[in-house]
């Protein structure tokens, strides 16, 4: 049995393989996380929220494993805080659009490398909880972007 929840920690960690890619492993694992996104943005904005807490609460856990197993605070072959984030980053939109889906893409990824504050900050907490939560924040934050865009109509 622990071994089949190692196995699954993993899996999942990795985002089914995406943080195994040599080269970008954060930008695999977003890109990754659309195909979740345009199948749960069919349910709505709810479902996608649903699911960005369903992500997040699952990516602590895995997070944490792989991270113990690897003995490294923030191994970069866990992408499934990515996952989280860019499904928290599409929240604002009503249904999946192309141009949305790019724009919260590299809204995040930049905001994701870049770390400003508070994100920075709130890597610094323990385990599966840092490793997640600024990716999260990242989100959230690109959220709001994606968000100001749809009001001022710049974003359909």
């Amino acid at each position: 049995m622990k071994s089949l929840r190692r196995n699954i920690a993993w899996a999942l960690a990795t985002w089914f393989g995406c943080g195994l890619v040599p080269r970008a492993p954060g930008t695999m694992g977003a890109l990754g996380a659309i195909p979740l996104y345009l199948l749960v943005a069919q349910g709505g904005r709810l479902a996608v929220v649903a699911a960005a807490a369903a992500i997040t609460a699952i990516g602590v856990w895995s997070s944490s494993v792989v991270a113990r197993e690897l003995d490294k605070k923030d191994p970069q072959i866990v992408v499934i805080d990515e996952v989280a984030g860019m499904l928290l980053t599409m929240t604002p939109v009503p249904a999946a659009s192309w141009p949305a889906v790019v724009v919260g893409f590299v809204a995040f990824r930049v905001l994701d490398m870049t770390k400003p504050w508070p994100i920075r900050r709130i890597e610094g907490l323990p385990g599966g909880w840092g490793i997640v939560l600024d990716d999260v924040a990242a989100g959230a934050i690109a959220a709001g972007l994606l968000a100001v865009m749809r009001l001022t109509r710049v974003l359909p």
